[in-house]
């Protein structure tokens, strides 16, 4: 990958923040964002929507002392940018002081860029989106059983990140998206039931057939048909695939160093102790070849690397940022994430549990009865306590087999003791941003009838 992609940002950047020292800021950082994204819709038959839309937005952040401020602009010209520094220096005179603020330390900063094959070339004709979004719901409306649709959509995006430090970071990258989806509904009267599916990649050759996509849309809300309550019971509860990485989304909130420092965490005590199973991994990988959120580099330009957080079961590193880093007397393990307007912050980039050993279907062959679920409803979820309250809806299982669709229940426990006795099964797929394969976890609560 080119240190300079987008060579005219780099430089913009690099000048605005020159320009801010000049200027009496004691340090400085710039961030630019050009995106670029086209969409087109079909439903029932007919293109519904098409749109093309293009932004730039860049960000100025200027520290005095441990007072920082932060302004931003889309108007790119000279006459604007030339007067940025000024201003944010005098807002951040009139800030208070930030003691843990300030830019990452010039050691930790990237001076090597992978190459991550994340920015695909070729840009899809409006043509093509078309034919693959009418190919996508028209799959799905011959599926017998389906009698309405929410439309068939094809998406393409491309993102240039550009970051200049007055450490000496200068570095921007280009990603793409491609995606193609489709909802329908099965049924009729008070008899319907909608399910959905998607396809997300980098690069377009990576993507699913719109057939396909619009088949397993399809057969997905045929199967959910005519579904039954269940009575309160404690059962093994299965995490369809689709909705897995969900637990996940959980666990990685819960390590961020923000959450840590402020002690609003579940997991704050849980540093070098057991969270999962003895025989579960988590990884975080932002250099992993096309992922959905690869980065060379992270928001505040530090070196990022593949992080083994849960290893044999333990917990190994809280996500940080600089920030949150000093405040825990660490430092940064390069997961920081911004945008224009505020201070950096920590998140994962390419999120996954390990698979395990065991086939899905060989985890449900000693239930006598459980929970599949693949849709999950509403954010019952305390962060602080760890307690775990979702609406849900998805199939039983009867003596190790999926049997009829069940809805209206909900699943309850608390993500400690759901940590701790979850075991994966061994169809991981990376498809989404943060992915798991099928998971078991024994002893939650279905609330139905």
């Amino acid at each position: 990958m080119s240190k300079f992609p987008d060579p005219a940002a780099a430089e913009r950047l690099d000048r605005l923040v020159k320009r801010a020292l000049a200027e009496g800021a004691d340090a400085a950082d710039a961030v630019e964002f050009k995106n670029i994204s086209v969409g087109v819709s079909y439903r029932l038959g007919k293109l519904e929507d098409v749109g093309r839309a293009e932004s730039s937005d860049l960000g100025l952040r200027v520290f005095i002392g441990r007072q920082v401020a932060f302004v931003s602009s889309t108007d790119f010209s000279e006459a604007t940018l030339g007067g940025l520094p000024a201003r944010a220096i005098d807002m951040a005179k009139l800030a208070p002081e930030d003691k843990y603020a300030g830019l990452a330390p010039r050691d930790r900063l990237a001076t090597k860029f992978p190459e991550l094959e994340i920015d695909d070339p070729e840009e899809p004709s409006t043509a093509l989106l078309v034919e693959r979004a009418h190919a996508a719901e028209q799959a799905a409306l011959e599926v017998p059983g389906i009698t309405n649709s929410e439309g068939g959509g094809a998406d393409y995006g491309r993102t240039m990140v550009t970051l200049a430090t007055s450490e000496g970071f200068v570095g921007s990258y280009g990603a793409t998206s491609r995606s193609i989806s489709v909802a329908v509904i099965a049924g009729e009267g008070t008899s319907m039931e909608r399910d959905y599916d998607y396809a997300h990649t980098r690069f377009g050759d990576d993507l699913e057939s719109a057939v396909d996509i619009g088949k397993r849309a399809a057969e997905r809300a045929v199967k959910r048909l005519n579904p039954r309550k269940v009575r309160t019971q404690s059962v093994p509860v299965f995490y369809d695939p689709r909705i897995a990485g969900s637990l996940l989304g959980h666990f990685s909130g819960a390590i961020s160093g923000s959450a840590i420092a402020r002690g609003v965490s579940f997991l704050k005590d849980k540093l070098g102790k057991q969270v999962f199973g003895e025989n579960i991994a988590v990884i975080d990988d932002p250099h992993r070849k096309r992922g959905l959120r690869s980065k060379p580099f992270d928001g505040e330009g530090v070196a990022n690397r593949h992080t083994t957080l849960i290893d044999q079961g333990r917990l190994t590193t809280w996500l940080l940022d600089s920030a949150s880093a000093r405040q825990l007397g660490l430092q940064t393990t390069g997961h920081a994430a911004r945008g224009t307007g505020g201070p950096p912050s920590p998140s994962p980039t390419n999120l996954y549990m390990a698979a395990g050993t065991h086939s899905p279907e060989e985890l449900m062959e000693d239930v006598k009865e459980g929970f599949y679920v693949t849709e999950l409803i509403g954010m019952g979820v305390n962060g602080v306590t760890g307690d775990y309250s979702r609406g849900a809806a998805g199939f039983w299982i009867e003596n190790g087999e999926i049997t009829y669709p069940v809805s209206e229940v909900t699943i309850a426990g608390n993500l400690k003791d759901m940590y701790l006795h979850l075991t994966p099964a061994n169809d991981l797929v990376f498809r989404y941003g943060t992915d798991a394969p099928t998971l078991r976890v024994d002893g939650m609560t279905v609330a139905g009838a």
